[in-house]
Protein backbone atom coordinates (compact mmCIF):
# COMPACT_ATOMS: atom_id res chain seq x y z
CA UNK A 1 0.00 0.00 0.00
CA UNK A 2 1.63 3.31 -1.06
CA UNK A 3 -0.07 6.62 0.04
CA UNK A 4 0.93 9.83 -2.31
CA UNK A 5 -0.48 13.39 -2.04
CA UNK A 6 -0.76 15.79 -4.69
CA UNK A 7 -0.28 19.40 -5.20
CA UNK A 8 -1.90 21.06 -8.73
CA UNK A 9 -1.70 25.27 -9.04
CA UNK A 10 -0.81 25.49 -13.08
CA UNK A 11 -3.45 28.02 -13.73
CA UNK A 12 -6.12 29.43 -11.44
CA UNK A 13 -7.46 26.13 -9.74
CA UNK A 14 -5.64 25.03 -6.51
CA UNK A 15 -5.97 21.31 -6.04
CA UNK A 16 -4.92 19.01 -3.43
CA UNK A 17 -5.39 15.37 -3.61
CA UNK A 18 -4.77 12.17 -1.47
CA UNK A 19 -4.47 8.46 -3.17
CA UNK A 20 -4.22 5.20 -2.36
CA UNK A 21 -2.81 2.35 -4.35
CA UNK A 22 -3.09 -1.04 -2.85
CA UNK A 23 -2.11 -3.47 -5.72
CA UNK A 24 -4.56 -2.94 -8.50
CA UNK A 25 -6.73 -1.22 -6.43
CA UNK A 26 -6.67 2.77 -6.67
CA UNK A 27 -8.48 4.57 -3.92
CA UNK A 28 -9.19 8.06 -4.34
CA UNK A 29 -9.16 9.59 0.15
CA UNK A 30 -9.39 13.45 -0.86
CA UNK A 31 -9.96 15.84 -4.03
CA UNK A 32 -10.50 19.67 -2.67
CA UNK A 33 -10.05 22.24 -5.09
CA UNK A 34 -10.19 26.06 -4.56
CA UNK A 35 -10.81 28.20 -7.49
CA UNK A 36 -9.70 32.14 -8.34
CA UNK A 37 -12.50 33.87 -10.08
CA UNK A 38 -12.24 37.01 -11.53
CA UNK A 39 -14.97 39.62 -12.01
CA UNK A 40 -16.43 39.39 -15.53
CA UNK A 41 -14.78 40.36 -18.43
CA UNK A 42 -10.98 40.05 -16.56
CA UNK A 43 -8.50 37.29 -17.10
CA UNK A 44 -5.90 35.66 -14.38
CA UNK A 45 -2.98 37.53 -14.26
CA UNK A 46 -0.26 35.46 -12.67
CA UNK A 47 0.93 37.27 -10.08
CA UNK A 48 -2.64 37.25 -8.72
CA UNK A 49 -2.96 33.98 -9.21
CA UNK A 50 -0.03 32.90 -7.47
CA UNK A 51 -1.10 35.46 -4.38
CA UNK A 52 -4.57 33.07 -4.54
CA UNK A 53 -2.69 30.01 -4.56
CA UNK A 54 -0.58 31.25 -1.40
CA UNK A 55 -3.40 32.34 0.21
CA UNK A 56 -5.35 28.95 0.46
CA UNK A 57 -3.09 26.35 -0.55
CA UNK A 58 -2.37 25.51 3.78
CA UNK A 59 -6.49 25.41 4.52
CA UNK A 60 -6.60 23.53 1.38
CA UNK A 61 -4.02 20.51 2.35
CA UNK A 62 -5.27 20.62 6.24
CA UNK A 63 -9.03 20.32 4.43
CA UNK A 64 -7.50 17.33 2.04
CA UNK A 65 -6.07 15.17 5.30
CA UNK A 66 -8.78 15.63 7.16
CA UNK A 67 -11.05 14.59 4.33
CA UNK A 68 -8.89 11.50 3.65
CA UNK A 69 -8.75 10.82 7.61
CA UNK A 70 -5.20 9.97 7.41
CA UNK A 71 -1.80 12.06 9.19
CA UNK A 72 0.92 13.19 7.81
CA UNK A 73 3.29 10.01 8.67
CA UNK A 74 0.33 7.69 6.51
CA UNK A 75 2.02 10.03 3.09
CA UNK A 76 4.32 7.95 1.19
CA UNK A 77 5.10 10.38 -1.78
CA UNK A 78 4.33 14.21 -1.90
CA UNK A 79 4.01 14.91 -5.50
CA UNK A 80 3.50 18.10 -7.56
CA UNK A 81 2.97 20.01 -10.85
CA UNK A 82 5.95 20.62 -12.42
CA UNK A 83 4.44 21.99 -15.39
CA UNK A 84 3.17 23.52 -17.63
CA UNK A 85 1.66 25.77 -16.69
CA UNK A 86 2.02 29.90 -15.45
CA UNK A 87 5.35 30.59 -14.08
CA UNK A 88 4.15 32.39 -10.97
CA UNK A 89 1.48 29.98 -9.77
CA UNK A 90 3.59 27.08 -10.42
CA UNK A 91 6.61 28.14 -8.52
CA UNK A 92 4.23 29.00 -5.55
CA UNK A 93 2.77 25.46 -5.58
CA UNK A 94 6.21 23.94 -5.87
CA UNK A 95 7.72 25.50 -2.84
CA UNK A 96 5.16 24.53 -0.81
CA UNK A 97 5.54 21.15 -1.93
CA UNK A 98 9.28 21.14 -1.42
CA UNK A 99 9.17 22.59 1.99
CA UNK A 100 6.91 19.55 3.09
CA UNK A 101 9.02 16.94 1.66
CA UNK A 102 11.64 18.59 3.85
CA UNK A 103 9.55 19.02 6.87
CA UNK A 104 7.64 15.34 6.71
CA UNK A 105 11.15 13.94 5.42
CA UNK A 106 9.01 12.99 1.64
CA UNK A 107 10.52 12.07 -1.27
CA UNK A 108 9.33 14.31 -3.99
CA UNK A 109 7.96 13.36 -7.68
CA UNK A 110 7.44 16.61 -10.07
CA UNK A 111 4.52 15.73 -12.20
CA UNK A 112 3.78 16.91 -15.76
CA UNK A 113 0.38 18.21 -16.02
CA UNK A 114 -0.86 17.04 -18.77
CA UNK A 115 0.55 13.15 -17.99
CA UNK A 116 -1.59 13.83 -15.01
CA UNK A 117 -4.93 14.45 -16.85
CA UNK A 118 -4.56 11.33 -19.07
CA UNK A 119 -3.24 8.98 -16.50
CA UNK A 120 -6.62 9.66 -14.73
CA UNK A 121 -8.49 9.74 -17.13
CA UNK A 122 -7.60 6.64 -17.73
CA UNK A 123 -8.15 4.98 -14.25
CA UNK A 124 -11.62 6.94 -14.06
CA UNK A 125 -13.00 5.55 -17.54
CA UNK A 126 -10.65 2.32 -17.66
CA UNK A 127 -9.75 3.06 -21.29
CA UNK A 128 -7.44 0.45 -22.60
CA UNK A 129 -5.55 2.28 -25.77
CA UNK A 130 -7.47 5.69 -26.22
CA UNK A 131 -6.51 8.04 -28.35
CA UNK A 132 -6.59 11.05 -26.87
CA UNK A 133 -7.62 14.55 -27.29
CA UNK A 134 -6.44 16.86 -24.13
CA UNK A 135 -8.22 20.45 -24.27
CA UNK A 136 -8.30 23.10 -21.54
CA UNK A 137 -7.21 26.63 -21.23
CA UNK A 138 -3.50 26.21 -21.82
CA UNK A 139 -3.16 23.13 -24.08
CA UNK A 140 -4.69 21.69 -27.34
CA UNK A 141 -3.46 18.10 -28.27
CA UNK A 142 -4.24 15.01 -29.77
CA UNK A 143 -2.27 12.39 -28.45
CA UNK A 144 -1.61 8.27 -28.37
CA UNK A 145 0.62 6.26 -26.85
CA UNK A 146 3.39 4.14 -28.53
CA UNK A 147 6.77 2.54 -26.74
CA UNK A 148 6.40 4.33 -23.55
CA UNK A 149 5.95 7.52 -24.63
CA UNK A 150 2.50 9.36 -25.51
CA UNK A 151 3.15 10.76 -28.67
CA UNK A 152 1.80 14.52 -29.95
CA UNK A 153 -0.20 13.66 -33.35
CA UNK A 154 -1.84 17.36 -33.67
CA UNK A 155 -1.82 20.53 -31.35
CA UNK A 156 -2.80 24.02 -31.29
CA UNK A 157 -0.43 26.59 -33.10
CA UNK A 158 -1.66 29.44 -31.10
CA UNK A 159 -3.60 29.57 -28.57
CA UNK A 160 -5.94 26.68 -26.41
CA UNK A 161 -9.56 25.95 -27.53
CA UNK A 162 -10.52 26.84 -23.91
CA UNK A 163 -8.55 29.78 -24.50
CA UNK A 164 -10.33 30.87 -27.23
CA UNK A 165 -13.96 30.11 -25.46
CA UNK A 166 -12.81 31.93 -22.40
CA UNK A 167 -11.56 35.41 -24.57
CA UNK A 168 -14.69 35.42 -25.89
CA UNK A 169 -16.96 34.77 -22.84
CA UNK A 170 -14.34 38.21 -21.94
CA UNK A 171 -15.59 40.06 -25.20
CA UNK A 172 -19.04 39.05 -23.79
CA UNK A 173 -18.80 39.94 -20.42
CA UNK A 174 -19.99 36.14 -18.72
CA UNK A 175 -19.26 35.59 -15.33
CA UNK A 176 -16.28 33.94 -14.52
CA UNK A 177 -18.34 31.83 -11.69
CA UNK A 178 -18.20 28.81 -12.12
CA UNK A 179 -15.71 29.35 -15.38
CA UNK A 180 -16.35 31.19 -18.57
CA UNK A 181 -15.76 28.12 -20.69
CA UNK A 182 -19.25 26.45 -18.95
CA UNK A 183 -21.07 29.95 -19.10
CA UNK A 184 -20.27 30.14 -23.32
CA UNK A 185 -21.88 26.30 -22.87
CA UNK A 186 -25.16 27.31 -21.23
CA UNK A 187 -25.43 30.64 -23.79
CA UNK A 188 -24.51 27.40 -26.72
CA UNK A 189 -27.69 26.01 -25.68
CA UNK A 190 -29.84 28.41 -26.38
CA UNK A 191 -28.46 29.16 -29.84
CA UNK A 192 -30.65 28.89 -32.75
CA UNK A 193 -28.55 30.45 -35.56
CA UNK A 194 -25.26 29.39 -37.08
CA UNK A 195 -23.31 32.22 -38.10
CA UNK A 196 -20.22 30.45 -40.71
CA UNK A 197 -16.67 31.40 -38.99
CA UNK A 198 -13.34 30.56 -40.23
CA UNK A 199 -12.28 26.58 -39.92
CA UNK A 200 -8.56 26.24 -39.66
CA UNK A 201 -7.34 23.18 -39.72
CA UNK A 202 -3.78 22.76 -41.13
CA UNK A 203 -3.26 19.11 -41.71
CA UNK A 204 -2.76 17.52 -37.95
CA UNK A 205 -2.87 21.27 -35.93
CA UNK A 206 -5.28 23.54 -35.73
CA UNK A 207 -5.52 27.32 -35.66
CA UNK A 208 -8.19 29.48 -32.95
CA UNK A 209 -6.69 33.19 -32.57
CA UNK A 210 -8.03 34.00 -36.21
CA UNK A 211 -11.30 32.24 -35.35
CA UNK A 212 -10.94 34.27 -32.00
CA UNK A 213 -10.79 37.90 -34.04
CA UNK A 214 -13.54 37.05 -37.01
CA UNK A 215 -16.16 36.42 -34.19
CA UNK A 216 -14.88 39.46 -31.87
CA UNK A 217 -15.54 41.65 -35.11
CA UNK A 218 -19.00 39.80 -35.75
CA UNK A 219 -19.82 40.97 -31.62
CA UNK A 220 -18.89 44.35 -32.02
CA UNK A 221 -20.30 45.28 -35.49
CA UNK A 222 -23.79 43.00 -35.69
CA UNK A 223 -24.99 42.58 -31.91
CA UNK A 224 -26.09 45.80 -31.65
CA UNK A 225 -28.08 45.41 -34.52
CA UNK A 226 -29.90 42.80 -32.86
CA UNK A 227 -30.28 40.16 -35.92
CA UNK A 228 -28.23 37.94 -34.58
CA UNK A 229 -27.76 37.49 -30.06
CA UNK A 230 -24.97 36.45 -27.85
CA UNK A 231 -26.26 32.65 -27.54
CA UNK A 232 -26.07 32.46 -31.44
CA UNK A 233 -22.42 33.36 -31.20
CA UNK A 234 -21.90 30.96 -28.47
CA UNK A 235 -23.32 28.48 -30.52
CA UNK A 236 -21.63 29.06 -33.43
CA UNK A 237 -17.75 28.82 -31.88
CA UNK A 238 -18.46 26.12 -30.40
CA UNK A 239 -20.19 24.07 -33.25
CA UNK A 240 -17.24 25.46 -35.29
CA UNK A 241 -13.74 24.88 -32.64
CA UNK A 242 -15.42 21.16 -31.98
CA UNK A 243 -15.96 20.25 -35.26
CA UNK A 244 -11.91 20.82 -35.93
CA UNK A 245 -11.13 19.13 -33.14
CA UNK A 246 -13.37 15.89 -34.19
CA UNK A 247 -11.64 15.87 -37.41
CA UNK A 248 -8.05 15.89 -36.00
CA UNK A 249 -9.39 13.42 -33.72
CA UNK A 250 -10.72 10.78 -36.04
CA UNK A 251 -7.46 11.01 -38.36
CA UNK A 252 -5.49 9.88 -35.40
CA UNK A 253 -7.75 7.36 -34.50
CA UNK A 254 -7.50 6.10 -38.13
CA UNK A 255 -4.01 5.94 -38.32
CA UNK A 256 -3.26 4.19 -34.85
CA UNK A 257 -6.53 2.13 -35.64
CA UNK A 258 -7.84 3.00 -31.93
CA UNK A 259 -11.58 2.85 -31.29
CA UNK A 260 -11.32 4.66 -28.31
CA UNK A 261 -11.66 8.24 -27.56
CA UNK A 262 -10.52 10.04 -24.09
CA UNK A 263 -11.43 13.40 -23.62
CA UNK A 264 -9.52 15.06 -20.84
CA UNK A 265 -9.07 18.93 -19.83
CA UNK A 266 -11.51 21.33 -18.34
CA UNK A 267 -13.05 21.62 -22.35
CA UNK A 268 -13.55 17.90 -22.10
CA UNK A 269 -16.43 18.06 -19.59
CA UNK A 270 -18.48 20.25 -22.16
CA UNK A 271 -21.33 18.21 -23.38
CA UNK A 272 -22.29 19.22 -26.51
CA UNK A 273 -18.15 18.47 -27.14
CA UNK A 274 -18.73 15.38 -25.88
CA UNK A 275 -21.77 14.59 -28.33
CA UNK A 276 -19.76 15.74 -31.66
CA UNK A 277 -17.43 13.35 -30.62
CA UNK A 278 -19.83 10.32 -29.77
CA UNK A 279 -21.77 10.87 -32.89
CA UNK A 280 -18.27 10.29 -34.39
CA UNK A 281 -16.97 7.45 -33.05
CA UNK A 282 -20.16 5.91 -33.32
CA UNK A 283 -19.73 6.00 -37.00
CA UNK A 284 -16.53 4.29 -36.49
CA UNK A 285 -17.91 1.48 -34.09
CA UNK A 286 -15.98 3.46 -30.85
CA UNK A 287 -16.63 4.62 -28.19
CA UNK A 288 -15.89 8.04 -26.29
CA UNK A 289 -14.53 7.98 -22.83
CA UNK A 290 -15.21 11.17 -20.83
CA UNK A 291 -15.36 12.38 -16.96
CA UNK A 292 -17.23 14.94 -15.21
CA UNK A 293 -15.65 18.63 -13.96
CA UNK A 294 -13.94 16.32 -10.72
CA UNK A 295 -11.33 15.12 -12.99
CA UNK A 296 -11.90 16.86 -15.73
CA UNK A 297 -11.03 20.56 -14.35
CA UNK A 298 -7.45 20.66 -12.88
CA UNK A 299 -7.17 19.33 -9.51
CA UNK A 300 -4.56 17.50 -7.14
CA UNK A 301 -5.84 14.06 -7.12
CA UNK A 302 -4.92 13.16 -10.99
CA UNK A 303 -0.95 14.43 -10.04
CA UNK A 304 -1.37 12.74 -6.71
CA UNK A 305 -2.10 9.39 -9.07
CA UNK A 306 0.25 10.17 -11.81
CA UNK A 307 3.19 11.11 -9.54
CA UNK A 308 2.35 7.77 -7.61
CA UNK A 309 2.55 5.88 -10.81
CA UNK A 310 6.39 7.42 -11.43
CA UNK A 311 7.09 6.74 -7.81
CA UNK A 312 6.60 2.85 -7.72
CA UNK A 313 9.07 2.59 -10.87
CA UNK A 314 11.47 4.46 -8.45
CA UNK A 315 11.03 7.81 -9.79
CA UNK A 316 12.11 10.59 -7.49
CA UNK A 317 13.04 14.10 -8.18
CA UNK A 318 15.84 15.17 -6.35
CA UNK A 319 15.27 18.11 -4.43
CA UNK A 320 18.03 20.41 -5.94
CA UNK A 321 15.94 19.55 -9.61
CA UNK A 322 12.24 20.20 -7.87
CA UNK A 323 12.05 23.28 -10.42
CA UNK A 324 8.93 24.03 -12.39
CA UNK A 325 9.22 24.51 -16.38
CA UNK A 326 6.49 26.53 -18.07
CA UNK A 327 6.62 24.48 -21.55
CA UNK A 328 7.02 20.81 -20.21
CA UNK A 329 5.69 19.03 -23.11
CA UNK A 330 3.64 15.97 -23.04
CA UNK A 331 5.74 14.14 -25.36
CA UNK A 332 9.12 14.50 -23.00
CA UNK A 333 8.16 12.20 -20.38
CA UNK A 334 9.00 9.03 -20.26
CA UNK A 335 5.73 6.71 -19.18
CA UNK A 336 8.06 3.88 -17.59
CA UNK A 337 4.75 2.09 -15.97
CA UNK A 338 2.90 1.26 -19.20
CA UNK A 339 4.02 -1.39 -21.51
CA UNK A 340 4.71 -1.44 -24.82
Amino acid sequence: MVIAIGFEGSANKLGVGIIRHEGDQVDILANVRDTYITPPGQGFLPRDTAQHHRDCILDVTQKALKQANISTQDIDVICYTKGPGMGAPLLSVALVARTLSLLWNKPLVGVNHCVGHIEMGIEVTKAKNPVVLYVSGGNTQVIAYSQQCYRIFGETLDIAVGNCLDRFARILNLSNDPSPGYNIEQYAKRGKKYIPLPYTVKGMDVSFSGILSHIEKIAKEELPKGEITPEDLCFSLQETVFAMLVEITERTMAHVESNEVLLVGGVGCNIRLQEMMGEMAKQRNGVVCATDDRFCIDNGIMIAHAGLLAYKTGFTTPLEESTVTQRFRTDQVKIAWREN
